[in-house]
């Protein structure tokens, strides 16, 4: 048995009886991360970086709770064997498919926030992507996304000053978070063809009177245009980073932001996409895949960070629009469920376990209970990286999560 398997291993034990059954209490931690010292650096330096895993991400083989019997018991062929699973705690261990994330995890640069929902869950995949995107309540309507709105909101001009976008989306993606008003957003699929098309793009006049809606899309396309020519002036085409990154959708997006971030294109929000997460039937070897890639990627992007020293400024924040059901269906899958853990990295994060772990033996309708709601963790988001405490989900009484140590 190799090192992570008996890690995993000797979490199960700890936390079960001698028959394997009755859970005990928890005992002294496995992997305990360790306190890191990186604080962000100016405002204006300072980057949120969204990666939605688009479809509905499975919790439960994320972050398993090895501790609770339920676990093997509702998923018979799911369930991730114990010799397999990194174990983090007495209670917690990560899909073996995860490894590339403990060099952050262990530096204590990754936190989890476990059990992340919202009252009256929404399980259609349109609608409760919707409901992340613009950080409502279930039965609420936006029509700008919650990181357009926090942006336009802060009161320091000094974090947009300067920028050459207010956020900018790597590949397929849609814009979700950025979308509204009284932002310049870029959208591209990759910077070179994003360097041919942006040719295209050039500034209309504005009619002086006419009707509002009018000179509200002339406006609107005038921003995006200015935006465009900026980050385009400064492209180099170079890659200094992507032939370290693997060739899946959520690599290559970062890759590019890597590369693009090092050219020195500034913008405080950038979001990157990877689809496949709708694992109805056959889930093991596609959850297996896709979380293998995420973390690849995120853990050559924090490398790439970290070499331009710009790790600190950093806050990546993973999000999806609903986990899955505690147990597996007929066809070897899960389906549409609700709460379910994110991830937070950074150079500056407050590494370790947020929030409260799933019990199985108390389900709604089959579905781990939510125990923190996602507006809270976006406050949290908020507050941590821009300064910004009193922001409007702080005004709606959403209590912020701790993501990023505080100054002393």
């Amino acid at each position: 048995m190799d090192r992570r398997g008996f890690l995993a291993g000797a979490a199960l034990l700890a936390a079960c009886g001698t028959d394997g059954q009755a859970p005990v209490a928890p005992t002294a931690s496995i992997r305990a991360p360790r306190r890191g010292d990186g604080l962000p650096g100016p405002l204006d330096q300072r980057i949120l970086v969204l990666v939605e895993l688009q479809g509905g991400n499975d919790g439960l083989n994320t972050v398993i709770p090895v501790s609770q019997p339920a676990y093997r018991r509702l998923r018979p062929g799911l369930a991730i064997d114990p010799a397999r699973a990194i174990g983090l705690d007495a209670d917690h261990a990560l899909h073996p498919a995860l490894e590339p994330l403990l060099g952050a995890w262990d530096a204590g640069e990754c936190a989890i926030v476990e059990s992340v929902g919202y009252p009256r869950p929404n399980r259609s995949h349109f609608r409760s992507i919707e409901i992340w995107e613009q950080a409502t309540a279930s039965d609420a309507y936006a029509s700008e996304g919650w990181a357009t709105r926090a942006l336009r909101e802060h009161p320091s001009p000094s974090l947009r000053a300067g920028a050459d976008a207010d956020g900018i989306v790597v590949g397929t993606g849609a814009i979700g978070p950025l979308a509204g008003a009284g932002v310049r957003v870029v959208n591209m699929r990759d910077p070179r063809q994003f360097l041919a098309q942006s040719e295209r793009l050039r500034a209309l006049g504005a009619p002086a009177e006419g009707p509002e809606a009018l000179r509200h899309l002339l406006r609107t396309q005038n921003e995006a245009a200015a935006a465009a020519q900026a980050v385009q002036r400064k492209l180099s085409g170079r890659e200094r980073f992507a032939r370290r990154f693997s060739w899946d959708p959520l690599a290559r997006g970062l890759a590019h932001a890597s590369d693009m971030i090092a050219d020195g294109v500034r913008a405080p929000v950038w979001k990157v996409t990877l689809s496949g997460f709708d694992t109805h039937a056959d889930q093991a070897q596609r959850h297996e895949r896709l979380l293998g890639q995420v973390a690849g990627a995120l853990a050559t992007f924090r490398a790439a960070m970290r070499e331009m020293g710009r790790w600190n400024d950093t806050l990546v924040l993973t999000y999806s629009e609903f986990g899955r059901r505690a147990g597996e269906n007929l066809s070897r899958g899960t389906d549409h469920g609700t709460a379910a853990p994110l991830f937070a990295m950074g150079g500056a994060v407050e590494g370790g376990l947020r929030g409260t772990p799933p019990d199985l033996e108390a389900l709604e309708d089959g579905d781990p209970r939510a125990q923190v709601d996602f507006r809270a963790v976006y406050a949290g988001a908020i507050a941590g990286l821009w300064d910004q405490p009193s922001s409007f989900l702080a005004a709606q009484g959403h209590a912020s999560v701790q993501l990023l140590r505080r100054r002393a």
